[in-house]
């Protein structure tokens, strides 16, 4: 066997709604696959999957002392709002106690961070070379995270991940009790969602771990922004519902963060993501 043909190693820290897709995918092309979880009941699913486990948290840097030596790392730990600690403390504390751990032990480090970086909220177009001054907590966190990503390019590779609203089967129902009952939903209708199908978004992570610029920022959208109304119209023509309705009382409080229009050029252009569902218009009724 070649060294090209030789199996890679990978490590998915936050083998979620996202990074178990990622593991599919490069299961299905003889990597070796490890992922981080803090549940034997977890770790149990993903070795049954194919996956080989480990057992740690990242808040905890005792538990992290053991993670194997890796070709890349995707880093997507989402937050556990029913778990102890803070989303400051999952985020950027413990992504620094796995940057700190993988020093030396992998070559490229992936991390996902959010388009909730960029506070325009006026429908303006922005790219990876937009200001980023948050002023939503949220928004501030994970910016936070990213200068700790780009600080380790000392380390390794990196690259930084901005995607869009993550949306796909089992992922888009928050809303479709609301459509069906007639209940009015928050914020404005006429404000820009940006969107990104989690298959898309898989896709994405595999391309950038095989030919992503180092220290280059991504960001992941699809191909068209898409307004609120036009959004869950399709979505409650698709479950059954009525039209839908909007609050207007709660427009101030919703429209923060949202109503910019995300650029994906680069994505397609360096990454050469062709996009499996590159609008709504083929995502949703994939998705229901």
């Amino acid at each position: 066997m070649t060294e090209e043909a030789q199996p890679r190693k990978r490590l998915i820290v936050g083998c979620g709604y996202l990074g178990r897709r990622v593991a599919e995918r490069w299961l299905a092309a003889g990597d070796e696959v490890y992922a981080l979880t803090r549940s034997i009941d977890r770790a149990q699913e993903l070795h049954a999957l194919g996956i080989e486990p480990f057992i740690g948290d990242v808040t905890r840097p005792a538990s992290l002392s053991q993670l194997p030596v890796v070709d890349s790392v995707l880093h997507a730990v989402g937050y556990d709002r029913f778990a102890s600690p803070s989303k400051r403390e999952v985020y950027v504390d413990g992504l620094q106690n796995v940057l700190t751990a993988l020093q030396n032990r992998c070559r490229r480090f992936v991390h996902v961070s959010s388009t909730s970086v960029y506070a325009q909220c006026e429908g303006e177009v922005v790219d990876e070379m937009s200001p980023c001054e948050p002023t939503e907590e949220s928004g501030c966190i994970c910016l936070d995270a990213e200068h700790l990503v780009n600080a380790a390019a000392a380390s390794f590779d990196v690259n930084i991940l901005r995607l869009s609203g993550i949306y796909g089967p089992g992922r888009l129902l928050s809303r479709v009790d609301a459509l069906k009952s007639g209940t009015p939903l928050p914020g404005p209708p006429d404000a820009w969602l940006n969107l990104i199908h989690v298959d898309d978004a898989a896709t994405a992570v595999v391309k950038c771990s095989e030919s992503g610029v180092p220290s280059r920022t991504y960001l992941i959208s699809d191909d068209r922004p898409v307004l609120r109304r036009d959004y869950y119209s399709l979505l409650a023509q698709l479950v059954g519902a009525g039209p839908p309705t909007f609050a207007t009382d709660a427009v101030a409080r919703h429209m923060r963060g949202i109503n910019k229009r995300c650029s994906n050029r680069l994505m397609r252009e360096e990454l050469q993501v062709n996009l499996t569902f590159p609008t709504i218009d083929a995502g949703l009724p994939a998705s229901v």
